[in-house]
């Protein structure tokens, strides 16, 4: 009984997140359809929203069921993870490990088995929706490529490398005619290079902060956005940063007098997301679309116009 009650809610939030995702869908999809490039769309002059790994608050991450939803939810971007197979495949997931969103521990019976240990292949065969909830099992893991297909009939993918390099994203874009459709982002900095000097057109972000610096663990202090921080992005090659929280209204404001953007993750606060607004971000990244939406839409109805 309490499982069929869980369902019951579960299908019940489906529901509203589409309703509530209506009229925000209709606007996104027609400034989708209104632009000829990425470069258009990161200058509508409102602020983007972006689906993390689809709507994976009410769909599995990673999966076309979630980055179907975040499309019916009006998501200006959708983004999405990849890691390559042993087989030099790109595949859609967000963990180095099979572990956590596939059912790989029960089918094969060992557990932390590598995404690069395995081939694409052998990766079909996992179930990628079931841990998430009964009504999504049969879902399996995308490859790159698919999901691709999928997200750019109508919407923008945001394609976040995890691992790989960048000489086999750029070859897959180009085959796809996709160079500067979709915007790629990183928090390795030297991919961001490698891609830029292969194709200087694509529009990328830098994620931030980084790890370290030259080595160096960050001290807190430093994990701040700040003017340095805005200059080695560009140095880069990336003309939008994506940084958490964790920034100024002035680091903002120069990253705008540099030509830049500022998107900000992963927020699902409205409070916060409306400090983040505040301070001047053009985009956030969240797990639950249409909650920015209408954080957005009771900050002042004619952004949506």
């Amino acid at each position: 009984m309490l499982n069929a009650l869980t369902n019951r809610r579960s299908a019940t939030l489906f529901g509203l997140v589409c309703g509530m995702g209506l009229c925000a869908s209709a606007l996104s999809a027609d400034r989708t359809n209104a632009v000829a490039s990425v470069n258009e769309l990161i200058e509508l002059g409102r602020p983007l929203v972006i689906g993390h790994r689809g709507y994976n608050q009410f769909a599995p991450e990673n999966t076309l069921p979630s980055f179907k939803l975040a499309k019916s939810a009006g998501a200006d971007l959708v983004e999405l993870d990849y890691h390559h197979t042993l087989d030099g495949v790109p595949v859609v997931i967000h963990d180095p490990e099979l572990d956590r969103t596939t059912d790989a521990v029960a089918l094969w019976g060992e557990s932390k088995i590598r995404v690069d240990g395995r081939t694409m292949d052998e990766l079909r065969a996992l179930d990628a929706g079931k841990w998430f909830d009964p009504r999504f099992e049969g879902t399996h893991l995308s490859t790159l490529s698919e999901a691709l297909d999928f997200i750019q009939d109508g919407n923008v993918t945001l394609i976040e490398r995890k691992a790989g390099d960048a000489a086999t994203c750029v070859s897959l874009l180009r085959e796809k005619g996709l160079i500067n459709q979709v915007v790629v982002q990183s928090f390795d900095w030297t991919y961001l290079k490698d891609f830029h000097a292969l194709e200087p057109r694509q529009v990328l972000a830098a994620l931030g902060p980084p790890w370290s610096r030259s080595g160096k663990k960050l001290e807190e202090s430093e994990k701040i956005l700040d003017p340095t921080w805005v200059d080695e992005v560009k140095e880069a090659g990336a003309r939008i940063v994506v940084w958490n929280r964790q920034i100024t209204s002035d680091a903002v404001a120069y990253a705008h007098q540099q030509g830049m953007k500022v998107w900000v993750y992963t927020i699902d606060d409205p409070r916060v997301a409306n400090e983040m607004l505040d301070m001047g971000a053009d985009g956030i990244i969240s797990n639950n679309v249409s909650l920015i939406w209408r954080t957005i839409a009771v900050r002042s109805p004619q952004t949506l116009l």
